[in-house]
């Protein structure tokens, strides 16, 4: 692959900025340094794998601010034990590190509970003319355990700055701020080398290297570290004990996440009442009066404003305080390190039924999103592995669909909706072990299944600020999706819904929704589904306006149903009368049955153009359509065998 440029112009604003790279191994808190730098958006979580592509940044730290100096451009690079790639991701951190274009600065993130293993890379750069910044996090980590760093000793020892830094408190920022900013000038010197390797094979250098690295290791590590008398139990390894049990670990996995649906609907349900009537009620009527009086009060601006996107948009943002309390809630399972354990749980369970044991870390991303899942499937090794993970991302449920199945559980189920939610996830799960079963089994039989390797990260208490901050930039992305693709959506449902059909009656923006176009070509592909109970053209419109972005779900249904008024029945009650009558009618009777098959067909079906987009990056088009037809295919058979079943049980 051709080495990445750290001063290419989509990295550095101005060409003249020094370029500085954070490295170091997975878990050692690079991407939260990365974030307390720069304030910028990256994935930040407390388990490896999330930082498959390296993000960027401006560091303008107080100091340079006073002192007018120039601003520093961040780059944060996959986590990498080493400069010998074992992965795509790997692969990246030492093109960018060793390209002609190096960084002007590296500083290198080491563990101080874990000394000599995080200096591997540190040893690595040394022998490379290059400068190097040492920064030490997990100070208070390691002090819990009785070990004490002595970074002055270290940095005797390494010859180069060492800075202890807590990112997750913001402490020791401005002085690796100055330590970087003296490494650029050269005022500090330059890393040297370990050993001499002039006149030895390669062979004989490769095991010198080896072999002095190590001894460096331990001498180095030896020297700046020390015990104390207050060495206190590992609370984390008692805890351990229980939480990655074979018998306990699954239970207490399943407990928190149940416990985070049912404590997320019931939290959220008084803001979302009062969102409703705000976008319903309030800002409709204002918006229906202001158009009154300008004499717009049936134009077909009035109708694209009031019917399409406040009744649109506002059913979405309505599930805002949801969204919000579940990214708050996830952000504290993963400060706390408990989602590393969930990894270890969830992956015993699916290499027992044959699935890569490496697999389970961007298949957790992709609970959040799909979209970074598969680009987080080349931290593995093999590129059959990168691929039968990236046909299994899709099935992970994302938070998209995470306000459609909320939307249906209240409406059909209100007094289980965290329940119903839950089930959502655990059928997610079974279906990505249910499809690499199959997958395995026809195209993939001798694919060598490695054990999972993952370091895991102590337990921690979760702060305030990196909470709120992850569940704000989470939040803050389902909100511009709401603002971009789904007000695109809008417009184009509108559109569709204002033009009559051929051979009815009607004008534009004044016509029946049933006597639409948009009514029109679901007509044609409603008869697909009827097998599966929900074949109602107002039911099948919206799996295809899912098709783009799940969040659109609600947002055409609200439009086709045109219930924006509280007063007239309308808001969240109003949809809840339109969809209990739909579902009944299409379902013959059945409408429980039909409900669940619907919400198994949204699960299973492709997820959004965005993730086919991620797919075609990584896989191939070709693969990617086979995905595509795989999970149709899978969503169909699903929904059409529980709707079935649920009939002959009632």
């Amino acid at each position: 692959m051709d080495k990445p440029c750290c001063h290419s112009p989509n990295i550095v604003a101005n060409p003249d900025d020094p370029v500085i790279a954070i490295a170091g191994a997975p878990n050692v808190g690079k991407s939260t340094l990365f974030n307390a730098l720069t304030g910028a958006g990256a994935s930040t979580g407390n388990w490896p794998g999330t930082s498959t592509e390296y993000s960027h940044g401006v560091w303008k730290a107080r100091s340079d601010r006073a002192n007018g100096e120039v601003p520093l451009t961040v780059i944060d690079l996959p986590g990498s034990y080493s400069l010998d790639p074992m992965s795509p991701d790997e692969q990246l951190t030492a093109d960018l590190l060793m390209g002609e274009d190096r960084p002007d600065a590296t500083v290198v993130i080491v563990d101080a509970a874990h000394l000599a293993r995080s200096l591997y890379l540190v040893a690595q750069l040394r022998e490379h003319p290059m400068k190097l910044v040492v920064a030490v996090t997990m100070s208070d980590i390691a002090g819990n355990r009785g070990v004490v760093i002595d970074s002055a000793s270290l940095q005797r020892s390494l010859g180069v700055p060492v800075v202890v830094v807590d990112p997750r408190r913001r402490t020791g920022i401005e002085a690796l701020a100055q330590a970087v900013r003296e490494t650029i000038a050269g005022h500090t010197p330059r890393a040297r080398a370990v050993v001499s390797v002039k006149g030895m094979s390669r062979d004989q250098c490769n095991l010198t290297l080896e072999d002095d690295r190590f001894a460096y290791l331990e001498e180095a590590a030896a020297l700046a570290t020390s015990n104390t008398d207050e060495l206190r139990a590992d609370m984390g390894d008692r805890i351990d004990r229980w939480a990655t049990a074979p018998l306990t670990g699954p239970l207490i996995f399943l407990a928190l996440m149940w416990g985070i649906f049912e404590a997320t609907t019931t939290l959220a349900a008084p803001l979302q009442d009062w969102l409703d009537v705000l976008f319903s009620d309030t800002i409709a009527g204002w918006l229906e009066s202001g158009f009154e009086a300008v004499g717009w009060g049936d134009s077909w601006v009035s109708s694209l404003v009031l019917d399409g996107l406040v009744t649109g948009v506002g059913a979405v943002l309505t599930f805002a305080p949801l969204m919000a309390i579940m990214f708050v809630l996830l952000a504290i399972l993963e400060d706390s390190g408990y989602l590393a354990r969930a990894a270890v749980v969830t992956d015993r369970m699916m290499r027992r039924l044959g699935l890569p044991g490496q697999a389970f870390l961007p298949l957790v991303v992709g609970f959040g999103c799909n979209v970074p899942g598969i680009s987080a499937t080349r931290i593995l090794p093999l590129p059959r592995q990168r691929l039968l993970t990236a046909l299994l991302v899709p099935f992970t449920s994302c938070t998209a669909r995470l306000t459609v199945y909320l939307c249906v559980a209240e409406v059909f189920f209100p007094q289980w909706a965290g329940t119903v939610v839950f089930a959502m996830y655990l059928l997610s799960i079974l279906l990505v072990v249910g499809t690499g079963l199959i997958l395995r089994a026809t195209l993939w039989r001798t694919m060598p299944d490695p054990p999972l390797v993952l370091d895991l990260p102590p337990y921690q208490i979760p702060t305030l600020a990196l909470t709120a901050s992850v569940a704000w930039r989470r939040l803050k992305g389902f909100l511009q999706t709401a603002s971009g693709i789904i007000v695109a959506v809008v417009v184009v449902v509108w559109l569709l819904q204002s033009i009559p059909a051929v051979g009815s009656e009607g004008s534009f923006a004044d016509v029946d929704v049933a006597d639409s176009l948009y009514a029109s070509i679901a007509r044609w592909i409603a008869p697909v589904f009827a097998p599966a109970g929900f074949g109602q053209w107002e039911l099948a419109s919206t799996l295809i306006i899912g098709f783009v972005a799940k969040e659109a779900v609600i947002s055409s249904w609200a439009q086709t149903f045109n219930v924006p008024d509280p007063e007239a029945g309308g808001g969240i009650a109003g949809l809840s009368d339109a969809l209990h009558r739909v579902f009944q009618e299409a379902s013959g009777g059945y409408m429980l049955p039909a409900v669940i098959a619907f919400l198994v067909f949204l699960l299973a079906y492709t997820p959004c153009v965005a993730t086919l987009a991620a797919q075609k990056r990584e896989i191939g088009l070709k693969w990617t359509l086979i995905g595509v037809v795989l999970q149709l295919a899978i969503a169909w058979i699903l929904a059409v065998i529980v709707f079935q079943i649920g009939c002959l049980l009632l």
